[in-house]
């Protein structure tokens, strides 16, 4: 029980009581769901879009236009996620740009970021429109490794664009693939604190509240309780590292 004044030496020590407390904290294990929820959905449905950006990309001519494409993809990396929950907010709040075109065409304004089932779709979609770009240099490095020779021998064989890309290309990049994929789930119980605190609001705790942003409410937003927060961190961090192994 960490107080200020006496150091973590001179604190008390309380055992597994912060444990304790964090099994029998319902907001807690509704954070763990959402995290647990949020990063699985995260691994099926935006882990595989820079891998297919890469192969669709490296199926184009060399050219000015490619170069112009990957530059476009890859700048909103560079953004901030508070620059973008600007964007989206300017996008979807109650006078944001969407709901003035609904009211143009006389249809009611819609809440979009009160809405607690489309706040994990908006997660999804701003980490594509923001990562993907910046996740294709990655693959787009991998094959570039792979031996030209073996192209050239294919279009002799009579290999099409769509053999070439499934007989070499996947298996060129597939190791990779897999290296990203354990790194990815190793940390899932992360699922973007940066993201999820600059995007959510309380309406959306229900779907959109993580144990990053629990943690911080606990900590910094009500009467803080280092030892609770940081039995929290300890308790995600080795669950992270059993999925990493297993």
């Amino acid at each position: 029980e960490f107080i200020y004044n006496k150091g973590i030496w001179g604190s008390p020590f309380v055992g597994l009581e912060k444990f304790e407390y964090i099994l029998r904290d319902d907001l807690f294990w509704r954070a763990f769901r959402n995290t647990v929820a949020i990063s699985f959905g995260s691994i099926l449905i935006t882990f595989p879009v820079p891998i297919l950006l890469a192969l669709l990309i490296n199926e184009m001519s060399e050219g000015r236009f490619k170069k112009t494409l990957q530059t476009i993809f890859t700048l909103p990396h560079f953004f901030s996620w508070i620059i973008i929950s600007g964007i989206v907010l300017n996008l979807f709040n109650h006078n944001g740009a969407i709901n003035n075109l609904l009211a143009l065409a006389g249809l009611e304004r819609v809440a979009f970021l009160g809405i607690p089932t489309l706040f994990r779709p908006l997660l999804y979609g701003t980490s594509i429109w923001k990562e993907a770009g910046w996740g294709t240099i990655i693959y787009l490095a991998a094959i570039s490794s792979i031996d030209p020779t073996l192209y050239e021998a294919a279009v002799v064989d009579g290999a099409n664009r769509y053999h070439r890309m499934r007989y070499i290309t996947w298996p060129g990049i597939k190791t990779t693939v897999v290296i990203l994929l354990i790194l990815s789930v190793g940390g899932i119980m992360n699922a973007g604190f940066d993201q999820v605190f600059n995007l959510y609001n309380p309406a959306v705790y229900e779907k959109g509240d993580i144990i990053d942003t629990y943690i911080y409410r606990v900590t910094f937003q009500s009467i803080a309780d280092f030892g609770f927060s940081t039995a929290v961190g300890m308790f995600k961090s080795v669950i992270n590292f059993v999925l990493l192994l297993a």
